[in-house]
């Protein structure tokens, strides 16, 4: 019996990527009955199952899967008596079982509308528009660091914990409903990682757990990433899955609530993505931008740049590859290379809505 259950799941995986493959075709589809369907109402039942928890449940359970993933190799594979039949139906019938949750659960997201189209703006945008957005958000960035802080050299420090930061992401979306309906973060399930030291090891400032749905914070960041990368998570939480888009809406979030700090990082976080798409086009031109930050602001991009080099390792380019690999399958051919795509969403954003200086 339990035998036909695993071939039966087995069938059913390459009849799934199928259906998958053929659904997403159909954004506008996926957009109405799944991502403002379905998904509103499953993802806010696990946030509420899991979000009261003060630890990170996904964590714990991906350390459960780790270990009964070695158990399974050692009882089942590295054997000299290995029965192929059994091993290839038990992870068939594993896989069929993760891609079906996955997707039930938040993949499908992958595939709705591009944010551009909800948005009604335009996704392309020329050098000259490139330039006049940046241009604001280093007058932007440059009042922002005045503000904060009076000698123009030392970098920003936000003076609030994770948790702080956390707390506030929830009033920082409520501002931002006006513009995205689907922006209502409520309930809250956001959390430091159990695995921050493995995370920042691999290269990563956070990730969503897409069967628990809670949103995983890496703990060892500085705090300055601390509301973009937390605003980030939560986008995905809230059904964004593109890696592109999260990046705009994070900035987007982080810009428009009345909070000094959280603007400091929106703003400078943005201009990042206009500067390196800049100096793709004109390097000299982006220079030139560069030039007119205040030292202060470099100092936070010098700090954030020599925190990630301090756990450079070998294995972080695998698995930063993996995850390239991870995200063209899953509908982003860019993969890890999305500056474009964030940088046409804030040019032409801007563009239709008239930029405010905090």
């Amino acid at each position: 019996m339990q035998s036909k259950t695993k071939l039966l799941l087995l069938i059913l995986l390459p009849v799934q990527i199928i259906l998958i493959k053929i659904i997403s075709f159909f954004p506008g589809f996926v957009e109405r009955f799944y991502s403002n369907g379905i998904f509103i109402y499953t993802s806010k039942v696990l946030r509420y199952v899991f979000g009261w928890l003060p630890f990170s449940f996904g964590d714990l359970l991906y350390s459960v899967l780790i270990i009964m993933l070695l158990r399974f190799l050692i009882q089942k594979v590295f054997r000299k008596d290995m029965i192929w039949k059994e091993v290839l139906l038990d992870i068939g019938a594993t896989l069929s079982i993760v891609y079906a949750s996955f997707h039930i659960l938040w993949g499908m997201n992958y595939y709705r509308m591009p944010l551009h189209e909800i948005l009604k703006i335009d996704d392309e945008y020329t050098e000259t528009e490139l330039i006049a957005v940046s241009e604001k958000l280093i007058t932007h960035a440059n009042t922002l660091h005045q503000k904060l802080e009076s000698n123009d050299s030392l970098a920003i420090k936000i003076p609030y914990s994770k948790e702080e930061v956390f707390e506030k992401t929830i009033p920082a979306y409520n501002q931002l409903n006006g513009a995205l309906s689907s922006l209502n973060y409520h309930p809250k399930s956001i959390k430091k990682s159990l695995l921050s030291t493995p995370l920042t090891y691999m290269g990563f400032s956070g990730y969503l757990n897409p069967i628990t749905n809670e949103a995983q914070v890496n703990g060892l960041i500085l705090n300055y990433k601390a509301p973009t990368t937390s605003c980030h998570e939560e986008a995905h939480q809230l059904g964004f899955a593109k890696e592109n888009e999260a990046n705009f809406i994070a900035a987007l979030t982080t810009m428009n609530y009345d909070d000094l700090y959280f603007n400091y990082s929106g703003a400078t976080f943005a201009l990042k993505f206009c500067l390196n798409d800049l100096y793709l086009r004109n390097e000299e031109k982006a220079i030139c931008l560069i030039e007119k930050l205040r030292p202060g602001i470099r100092e936070n991009y010098r700090e954030v740049n020599e925190f990630w080099e301090s756990y450079e390792n070998p294995l972080e380019p695998i698995f930063k590859e993996t995850y390239d690999k991870y995200l063209k399958a899953n509908n982003q051919p860019d993969g890890m290379d999305t500056y474009s795509y964030v940088v046409a969403l804030l040019v032409n954003y801007y563009k239709a809505n008239p930029f405010v200086h905090r």
